[in-house]
């Protein structure tokens, strides 16, 4: 799967699936359930290294757990899901030159095929038509964006006309500066389903209504192993706590012998 083949999903109405990972056995999980593309998204910061935000994560970081994602999937290379890994707080947010560094070592340390990106502030398109000009696929993201949850919160996006429009006009220079597609997070379904229908390129939702292009969801959030789901997330089991109960059955079971 490469980046291109999400547009020819979106061209022919086929849904695209996606879901994360942060380690070698949840990247099997994510492939064997034949979804269309992986993120290993800055979502593993608190799901697998205990953070309280995406904020600590570190470029090392992002690269060490792509590899061990990758290392989980057993088809063939081209058979595999769409890798694509999150750039960390403050790797694209620092100047053009350091985000294409930053990008670049993503790209040829791991096997993923793109990167994620939040936001599109002036700032941020000059750093997306570089990686896109210099070859590396770029996926874009707006609405609630995690990174920015000291100025934002962790709250819906696009409740106000304003916050709606500026969210439709972001999303039309993303289109415009190249990006493949682009998450939209947390925003009222109706505006989803607007952008979806006035983009080229596909829109995959997470909290966003059932009229995107594709969604994508946190695998420990469906799975049910954080103590704190987000609202628009149901788990599909309890899986926490029956993990939790059956390790402490073994052992029981296991003090009685």
């Amino acid at each position: 799967m490469l980046p291109t083949d999400l547009v020819q999903y979106k061209k022919k109405s086929q849904k695209i699936i996606a879901l994360t990972a942060w380690d070698s056995i949840s990247g099997s999980i994510a492939e064997n359930a034949d979804v269309d593309l992986v993120l290993v998204g800055d979502s593993l910061a608190m799901v697998c290294l205990g953070y309280k935000s995406t904020l600590p994560l570190t470029l090392e970081n992002i690269i060490h757990h792509t590899n061990a994602v990758s290392r989980g999937f057993k088809k063939k290379f081209e058979e595999q899901p769409l890798l694509v890994a999150d750039m960390p707080f403050l790797t694209y947010q620092c100047g053009e030159d350091k985000a294409v560094e930053f990008a670049g070592k993503i790209i040829q340390n791991t096997y993923a095929k793109a990167v994620k990106v939040e936001g599109a502030e002036p700032e941020i398109q000059k750093v997306i038509s570089r990686l896109v000009r210099m070859g590396i696929p770029v996926m874009g993201h707006l609405g609630l964006t995690p990174q920015s949850y000291l100025n934002l919160g962790l709250k819906k996006q696009g409740k106000s006309l304003e916050s709606q429009e500026k969210i439709r006009r972001e999303a039309s220079i993303l289109e415009k500066l190249g990006c493949f597609s682009i998450v939209l997070e947390h925003i009222p379904e109706p505006l989803a389903k607007e952008l979806q229908s006035s983009l080229t390129i596909p829109t995959i939702g997470i909290g966003a209504g059932n009229y995107c292009d594709g969604q994508v969801r946190v695998t420990a959030d469906l799975l049910g192993l954080n103590d704190d789901q987000p609202p628009f997330c149901q788990p599909i089991i309890q899986g926490k706590k029956l993990l939790k109960d059956k390790l402490k059955e073994w052992v029981t079971s296991q003090r009685l012998n």
